[in-house]
This record gives C-alpha cells, sequence and structure tokens, in this order.
C-alpha cells in the first residue's frame, strides 16, 4: 500500500498509526480529528488507512472503535462488513488495528505494550488517583502530547516522530528518550497553571443536587487554554464526571461555536455505574464517544445564542446523566 496513514490525534490514533505503519511499510502519517473527515478537509484515497476517526467517502483500510462511527454507517446505509479493515467495540482503536494485523502476521513483540497502554488511557480505565497519576511510559508520553505553546505543526511533528519510534523499540525506551524527558517536565511545570485555572474555573452544577458533576467552562477566556481537565479530580476527589466549555478557535481567533467534553471520574471505574457520556453526546446529536468519555461541538451564530445553547446544553446534560441507569449506589 502506497498511500498514507490518517490517523486521529492522540494518544490512541499514535499508537494505531504506529502499528499500520509497522505492518504496511507506510511512512507517510496525517493527524485529524473527527470534523476534519466529516466536513472532508482531507483528500483520502482508496491507498490511504484511517484509524480512530469516522469513515470517509472512501479509503482502503479504515479501523475504528467508537459506536457513533458504527450508527453513523447505518444512517448512510454502509454495511461495516464491506469495508476493509475492521470495526469493533473495544477499549481503543490501538487493540483493533493489533488484533487485525496480528492475525495476518506477526508484529514485533514489544509493541503489544503500548496498545495496553492505550487500552487505559483511552478508556480513562483507572481504579484510583494515585494510580492515573503515576507516570507510565504511556502517560507521560500522553502528558508530552497535551503541553501548550506548541504549534500545531510542531505537535503533529512530535507526534509523527513518536509513532515512527513506536515501531522501531518498546514504549518503556521511547518514554526516556531526551526530547520526550524534557516535553513531559515542560508538562509537569505546567499543571501547576493548569490546576490554578481549574480551581478559578470550576463549580459543581447548581441544580445537581447530589454534586456529581463538575462544570469546567472556560468560555470567558479569549485565548483557549491548554489544560488536562481530568486534574479536575484532585479537586473534587468525590465527584463522578467533569463536564468541560469552551469556545472554538479558528486560525487564533475565538468563535461562538461551543466545544462540550466530558469524562467520567475515577471513582466510578470500580462499580457498576450504568453512565454512557457517548451515548449522551449522540442522544443530543452533537458528537460521539465512549462509555467513560465523549465530545460534541454546538454551531452559534452570535454571542447571544451561543450564551443560550450553551445553558440549555448543559441542562440538557445533566437531564440525560440522571436519566441513565444507575447502579451501585453511584
Amino acid at each position: 500500500m502506497n498511500g498514507k496513514i490518517v490517523t486521529h490525534n492522540d494518544f490512541d490514533g499514535v499508537v494505531s498509526a504506529a502499528i499500520c505503519s509497522v505492518a504496511l511499510g507506510v511512512r507517510k502519517i496525517y493527524f485529524a480529528g473527527p470534523t476534519t473527515i466529516t466536513k472532508s478537509l482531507i483528500a483520502i484515497s482508496e491507498d490511504d488507512i484511517v484509524c480512530d476517526l469516522p469513515y470517509p467517502l472512501d479509503c482502503g483500510l479504515w479501523f475504528d472503535h467508537h459506536e457513533g462511527n458504527l450508527q453513523d454507517l447505518e444512517y448512510r446505509k454502509i454495511d461495516p462488513s464491506t469495508i476493509k479493515g475492521r470495526y469493533a467495540p473495544l477499549k481503543s482503536c490501538a487493540r483493533v488495528v493489533f488484533e487485525y494485523f496480528s492475525e495476518k502476521g506477526k508484529l514485533p513483540e514489544f509493541i503489544e505494550e503500548a496498545v495496553n497502554e492505550a487500552d487505559i488511557i483511552d478508556s480513562f480505565g483507572y481504579n484510583s488517583i494515585e494510580e492515573w497519576r503515576k507516570e507510565s511510559p504511556g502517560k507521560i508520553i500522553d502528558n508530552t502530547f497535551r503541553i501548550s505553546g506548541q504549534s500545531r505543526y510542531e505537535k503533529e511533528s512530535y507526534m509523527r516522530e513518536i509513532a515512527f519510534l513506536l515501531t522501531e523499540r518498546p514504549i518503556e525506551e521511547v518514554a526516556t528518550t531526551p526530547k520526550v524527558k524534557e516535553k513531559f517536565e515542560r508538562s509537569i511545570k505546567q499543571e501547576e497553571g493548569m490546576l490554578k485555572l481549574i480551581k478559578e474555573s470550576s463549580t459543581l452544577l447548581s441544580a445537581d443536587k447530589d454534586c456529581e458533576i463538575i462544570l469546567l467552562d472556560l468560555t470567558k477566556y479569549k485565548r483557549r487554554p491548554s489544560l488536562i481537565k481530568n486534574l479536575s479530580y484532585l479537586l473534587h476527589p468525590n465527584a463522578s464526571a467533569v463536564l468541560q466549555i469552551v469556545n472554538l478557535f479558528d486560525r487564533g481567533v475565538k468563535t461562538n461555536d461551543l466545544s462540550f467534553s466530558m469524562s467520567l471520574g475515577i471513582n466510578t471505574n470500580a462499580i457498576e455505574h450504568g453512565k454512557d457520556i457517548g451515548e449522551i453526546m449522540r442522544i443530543l446529536n452533537i458528537g460521539d464517544g465512549h462509555k467513560g468519555a465523549g465530545a460534541g461541538t454546538v454551531h452559534c451564530k452570535s454571542k447571544q445564542e451561543m450564551l443560550r445553547k450553551k445553558v440549555a446544553i448543559k441542562d440538557k446534560i445533566l437531564r440525560l446523566w440522571k436519566g441513565q441507569v444507575r447502579k451501585g449506589g453511584l
């Protein structure tokens, strides 16, 4: 295959791309978000591989694990079995890709450890705050993707570099390379500022009598703050979820469009909670996700519309959350 790999711009996407690269010998990797695919903002041909993203108009191989993307195929009347590649509702797309190519030939033994890390990171499968804070190789690398002060070109070049390193050596070695160590140290220094910002911007939803959802509203900022929303659990350890609301930016300019992202708290992983964040986003028809995390976009023509929709969507999310089956005392 002589095309390119188009993959999600996160840790899961990087590991997925690494497996495709080592299995197929493809050296061109491009990073994108779901909207880039749904709006056909990047040219994709029948020679290309798409990972951890919605199915495009056409491609050579497609790998994914998002239920919403499967539902989109049904809406488009596309039979998933006719698409080359694989869809499976696993913890990470990297796991889907790994299982597919493992069945077709031998992959380097060391690459499965990166897949194990992707399973945990993408599903937020931690059982305690202490476990989440532990500096595993995958966690170290994932943190380096989130530091502020990087241009898009710099970040994507770095992610591409990491993907190629993962084709050559174990993730433990990749995490100790000088560039990764330097960026990780920067991420640690930036965490103090992130926690300060979260403390200033986070509240518990006023209508949420059980104090389950942390609201992290960042719409007041003229520049989008770079932070890790799950740090909110260090300040609100008993919360069950965090909801982040930010404005989208177009080439550095703040727009009236809103991004909602939500994830379950660590304390929900040890119980049968019946919550599904991805389903909430799909019901609202604004986005997609997994049971443990989801995100969506709401377009607004004016600031007034933005303010109205922010309140309306926030209230709908809370109602849907409360309406989902609750077990185990959550």
